[in-house]
């Protein structure tokens, strides 16, 4: 796995989206594979519980028949946590404040998933190590 070009993707994405303080890669099972996260959020912590989010909100999907989920979004009194499915095996985490252009980040995270998807995922082997 590249970690350098996915901290860079996740570097650009913050730039490029007003509101965004901190975001994240972990496997698909909530391990933490790279965080850009600031000291007030624990990274491993919201790894797990993005992993549970993703999983929920996919059975949601499936249940009520809206095909394959690609993000489900939590928003909060004090911002907005969005996690975005990366292939089967991965997902990125995206907290923002309360300020957080949600629209742009969901046009600017579609072609980031797929990129950070080429970084970290490696054939059928799931996330590299």
């Amino acid at each position: 796995m590249d970690r350098q070009g996915v901290l860079e993707e996740l570097r650009e994405l913050r730039e490029s989206v007003p509101g965004v303080t901190g975001m994240l890669v972990a496997a698909a099972n909530g391990r933490l594979v790279v965080a850009d996260m600031g000291a007030e959020v624990d990274a491993n912590g919201l790894a797990a519980a993005a992993a549970v989010n993703l999983e929920v909100a996919r059975r949601i999907a499936a249940v009520t028949r809206q095909g394959t989920l690609g993000q489900a979004v939590v928003h909060g009194r004090r911002g907005h946590v969005a996690v975005y499915a990366i292939a089967d095996s991965a997902l990125l985490a995206v907290v923002g404040d309360e300020g957080l252009d949600v629209p742009a980040l969901h046009r600017r995270s579609r072609p980031a998933v797929a990129r950070i998807n080429a970084l970290v995922v490696t054939g059928d082997s799931g996330p590299a190590h």
